[in-house]
C-alpha cells in the first residue's frame, strides 16, 4: 500500500478537474481526497496499491478534456487510513 500527496499545476482549477479526479479515484478503488489549493493548483491525496496509485498519477498528468496539466508533483508519506474518496470544498 502507498500514500501520495499530490499537487497538480496548469489549467486545472475547475469543478471538472476535481470531478475527473474523484471519478477516476473511485474507479481505481483509491482512498483520499481532492481540492482546489489556495495557490491555484489542485491538491490531492491518494492511498491504495502501488499499481493503482501509479495509474492515478498518470491520469492526473493527462487530466480531463479541456484541462492543460503543466506539472504533477508528489511526495510519498505514511498511510493514514483514509476512508472513501471525497471532493473537499
Amino acid at each position: 500500500m502507498k500514500r501520495v500527496h499530490v499537487f497538480i499545476s496548469g489549467k486545472v482549477k475547475s469543478v471538472f478537474f476535481r470531478a475527473f479526479v474523484s471519478r477516476k479515484a473511485h474507479d481505481l478503488s483509491l482512498k483520499g481526497w481532492v481540492k482546489n489549493a489556495s495557490d491555484g493548483r489542485v491538491e490531492a491525496v491518494f492511498e491504495g496499491t502501488e499499481e493503482k496509485v501509479k495509474e492515478m498519477l498518470e491520469l492526473c498528468n493527462r487530466g480531463p478534456v479541456g484541462a492543460k496539466v503543466d506539472s504533477v508533483e508528489y511526495k510519498e508519506g505514511p498511510l493514514k487510513g483514509e476512508t472513501g474518496f471525497k471532493i473537499v470544498y
